[in-house]
């Protein structure tokens, strides 16, 4: 599914004190690290995602893979979009990143998804509708932050 027909869920965003490169590269890393722990890889075996494993160049790269997903564009310092699919959802999260001010620039995740079928409708529900996502998000982005400044 291309990522301009996946419906818009919600974007989040983060001024950091870094430089956009810096931010990269520490979005990288923690993107590296959120995404693989032990109850990663068996979230994904659960769901059935079509990527389960690390692999590809790092850093991450166009091809790269994290448990969940693939990066399907990777501009360094600007862009970083990474899709997925499994059995309740196709998804995508596309981070962009934006000079504020010197030292300091902005990172924004914007979220896209299908939840196809009445199982995908649940799945949304308890993924979306419980408010887990934006948690998820929102300490992703802090752990970004975290990282880098």
């Amino acid at each position: 599914m291309q990522i301009a027909s996946l419906p818009y869920i919600d974007e989040h965003a983060t001024v950091i004190a870094a430089e956009a490169d810096e931010v990269w590269r520490g979005l990288a890393e923690t993107l590296d690290g959120s995404f693989s722990g032990p109850g990663v890889a068996g979230y994904v075996k659960l769901v059935g995602c079509a990527d389960r494993a690390v692999s590809g160049p790092r850093p991450l790269a166009e091809g790269s893979t994290l448990p969940g997903w693939r990066v399907v564009a990777a501009v360094p310092g600007r862009e970083l979009v990474l899709q997925g699919r499994h059995r309740f959802s196709s998804y995508a999260l596309i981070f962009r990143l934006e000079h504020v001010s010197p030292g300091r620039s902005r990172l924004r995740a914007e979220s896209r998804a299908a939840f196809p079928g009445l199982a995908g409708g649940l799945y949304r529900r308890l993924v979306i509708g419980t408010g887990g996502h934006v948690v998820g998000m929102r300490r992703l982005l802090s752990a970004v932050r975290r990282r880098t400044e």
